[in-house]
């Protein structure tokens, strides 16, 4: 990855369009991360700040990211100071990783008021700092850091405000083409270069590097050309896989095999290459203590199946016990009270074979084969019992593997959502909140089809029951991938077209178990022939008369289909 100095340029020069904007909401959705609404040049912007170790970022995105019920501290004091202003400047401090947005406001009392955000996108040690520029003051920070932590800078609020240290390296755009050759003058010329010359990070050292030995004669030409194209407007944002590794750029990267993909605003760029993997990050933030319950539960409940199998198998021994009461009964007269077995030819074989009965000396023979009749009828019930109980944990195991299922695709509020149905279901104890919880309708994810059809997509069972049986119609269609635990879907037209039907077929095998799978069968019905038995568990229905269709999951679909 490569959110060096260079891609920092390039997104300061996208973050323009912000100039002049007035910044509306502020949200903070975790503790890694804030939101600005800014409304600038006649559109409404979204702004995404990361300081999360692995994702930190500073982007314009088009995702919507949940927020909690109430803001945290730092997201209340970022609302007093810079809610209603406007974006006065954008900047980037020299070839940092840090850029700097001057917002120009009001106080309380109506007097002018300025304040600056330094953004710091520096990986575990990125920030956000609230200053006061005309004292250089903090006035707050996501992260704080005590002299004990950093000796050279202090980040607490009412501390003077110091930049993080500059490098003992050259600037790009002032060195000269003398300073440059020196440079090259190495065996390895992508490590000179990453160790003399500042705000390249090793990727674009590399890209640098390949285009100068491929045009030896002018090396200070393709230099210029090379830093020019990070300040272009219609840059070339690339973005390329190879195995676990992802690499991007807000320029045409010529040293990496393949096309790769190209995004119009680097935005788009950190979206995909970013958000489905921080996403993920947040709702395990919140949910990692599920996610193990729910494995433990599944381990102990499959621990349990494998003791009812033994028990199972053991009472299937049942008929063995009615033939030896039976045999023993027939042959009386030639046992006696004493004996420890008795050999007693079995007339229900074809070749007469004889059996070795085991027998009690303390019982008469008379009492053996009743003990042996006792053996067989408890056998007969606990076989009954033991079916019922390897039943109901069957049943249970594929329940909670569907919630895990769930909780690996949910969004924070679904994870709430599935809390409380475990609670309801009297699974877990439910949370004692501090504040008493409204009672709100499930929201089921909202999408559109290419040709404007309304399509719900339930995400845990609760959402799943509402979308079915109480948001639609009887002549909709509802969608659900065969015999794999997912999400009912279900499009909101009693004459839905071939294209919509697809796409709501791709919707159901996206959000199921089966999403990373090809081919994937998606049964369709209308929700007239869907029922749910009395008594099942949240989620769970019957349905006839489907048809289905074979589809392969694609994120892509899904990032368009999303309303």
């Amino acid at each position: 990855m490569a959110f060096d100095g260079l891609f920092t340029k390039s997104m300061t020069n996208e973050l323009q369009q912000l100039v002049s904007g007035r910044i509306s909401k502020i949200h903070q959705p975790n503790s890694q991360e804030i939101v600005f609404h800014i409304r600038a040049g006649g559109k409404n912007h979204r702004l995404l700040i990361s300081i999360h170790p692995s994702y930190s970022r500073i982007q314009l995105t088009n995702e919507t990211i949940e927020n909690p019920s109430e803001p945290p501290m730092f997201c209340m004091l970022l609302r007093k100071h810079l809610e209603g202003g406007f974006v006065s400047s954008v900047t980037q401090l020299g070839m940092d990783r840090v850029i700097i947005l001057r917002i120009e406001g009001k106080n309380e009392i109506g007097d002018d008021m300025v304040r600056e955000l330094h953004v710091e996108i520096m990986g575990r040690h990125s920030n956000v700092i609230l200053v006061d520029p005309s004292r250089t003051l903090i006035l707050d920070s996501l992260k704080h850091l005590s002299p004990s932590v950093n000796s050279y800078r202090t980040i607490l609020p009412g501390q003077p405000h110091i930049v993080p240290p500059a490098q003992d390296k050259k600037d790009p755009f002032n060195i000269t083409e003398d300073e440059l050759l020196t440079i090259l003058n190495e065996e390895d010329i992508a490590k000179s270069i990453l160790q003399q010359i500042a705000g390249f990070s090793p990727l674009h050292a590399n890209e640098l590097a390949y285009r100068i030995a491929n045009d030896k004669e002018k090396p200070f030409t393709v230099f210029t050309t090379f830093l020019n194209e990070f300040s272009q407007k219609n840059q070339v944002n690339s973005y390329f896989e190879n195995g676990n590794k992802t690499f991007f750029s807000s320029i045409q990267l010529q040293h990496l095999e393949g096309e790769g993909s190209q995004f119009n605003t680097l935005g788009e760029l950190l979206d995909k290459v970013y958000f489905a993997r921080a996403d993920r990050d947040r709702v395990k933030q919140q949910a990692g203590d599920l996610e193990r319950w729910l494995q433990n539960e599944i381990d102990k409940l499959k621990l349990k199946m494998k003791k009812l199998s033994k028990e199972k198998a053991q009472a299937e021994k049942l008929e063995t016990f009615q033939l030896y009461g039976e045999l023993l009964m027939a042959h009386l007269y030639q046992l006696e009270k004493g004996q420890t077995e008795a050999q007693i030819v079995n007339y229900y074989d074809e070749d007469g074979a004889t059996v070795t009965i085991p027998l009690n000396p303390r019982k008469t023979p008379v009492e053996n084969a009743q003990a042996f009749y006792t053996r067989y009828n408890k056998a007969k019930t606990a076989l009954i019992k033991t079916q019922q109980q390897m039943d109901k944990t069957k049943d249970d195991i594929d329940y909670l593997e569907m919630l895990q299922q769930q909780v690996m695709q949910a969004s924070p509020n679904d994870i709430e959502e599935i809390r409380e149905e475990l609670a309801e279901q009297g699974w877990m104890k439910a949370r004692i909140l501090k504040k008493k919880k409204k009672i709100v309708k499930p929201t089921p994810e909202a999408f559109v089809s290419s040709t404007g059809l309304p399509i719900s997509v339930g995400k845990n069972n609760k959402q799943n029951d509402y979308v079915t049986f109480k948001l639609s119609n009887k002549s909709h269609l509802w969608f659900h991938t065969k015999d794999i635990p997912g999400s009912h879907v279900v499009i909101h037209d009693v004459e839905p077209d071939e294209a919509s039907i697809l796409e709501a077929a791709n919707l159901a095998a996206y959000y199921s178990k089966a999403r990373e799978s090809s081919s994937v069968p998606v049964d369709y019905t209308e929700i007239r022939h869907v029922k749910k038995p009395n008594g099942s568990k949240p989620g769970f229905v019957i349905y006839f008369e489907q048809k289905t269709v074979f589809v392969t999951p694609s994120e892509d679909m899904v990032r368009k289909l999303r309303k």
